[in-house]
């Protein structure tokens, strides 16, 4: 990639807890530096391949704007997972690694990492590596349930999404454009 990258000074931040609105504040930053002309990466780990309205809005900012969904089409739930379902993740984590590392982008969202890593489709070890050798100038960012203790004491920013009320439970099901 061309140009330069922006930002002095990258962090690290975790979004997580059992609330909606993890990957929607990620995204809301994502939005927020494609205004300043950043250069974004968003890898979605376990999203099960739907189409989100996200990746309808990224080919509109594709000159700066990638989000790349990784894994197999179904969702994975704790204790079901394969090990085509780790081979997978690991693979993709790699590739993430590589993202990083190259110092490409100004922003990386790694969307549902911490699930990831809870459900060990991704070693714990290597992310905590990741967070550590990631370029100054790159702000990570790492979403997701159940974030590991290391990883918030990695993070300079971390953010729990409490639920307090769901529509969900009260039957709502999810819509076109507000869950997807």
């Amino acid at each position: 990639m061309t140009e330069s990258n922006k930002l002095s000074k990258g962090l690290v931040q975790v979004y997580t807890g059992n609330g909606k609105g993890k990957t929607t504040a990620s995204l809301g930053l994502v939005f927020r530096a494609l205004g300043h002309g950043l250069r974004i990466h968003v890898m979605q780990f376990m999203k099960g391949q739907t189409t989100y309205g996200e990746l309808e809005t990224a080919k509109i900012f594709a000159d700066r704007l990638t989000i790349e969904q990784v894994g197999t089409p179904k969702f994975i739930k704790a204790g079901q997972q394969t090990a085509a379902d780790r081979e997978l993740a690991q693979s993709a984590f790699a590739r993430a690694q590589m993202l990083v590392a190259s110092g490409d982008y100004d922003l990386v969202v790694l969307d549902e990492l911490n699930c990831a890593i809870d459900f060990n489709l991704v070693e714990l070890e290597a992310v905590k590596e990741l967070i550590r050798s990631k370029p100054a100038h790159t702000e990570l960012v790492i979403t997701g349930r159940n974030v590991h203790p290391d990883i918030i004491e990695l993070a300079d920013l971390v953010t729990e999404m409490r639920e307090i009320k769901h529509y969900f439970n009260a039957g709502q099901a999810a819509r076109v454009g507000i869950e997807s």
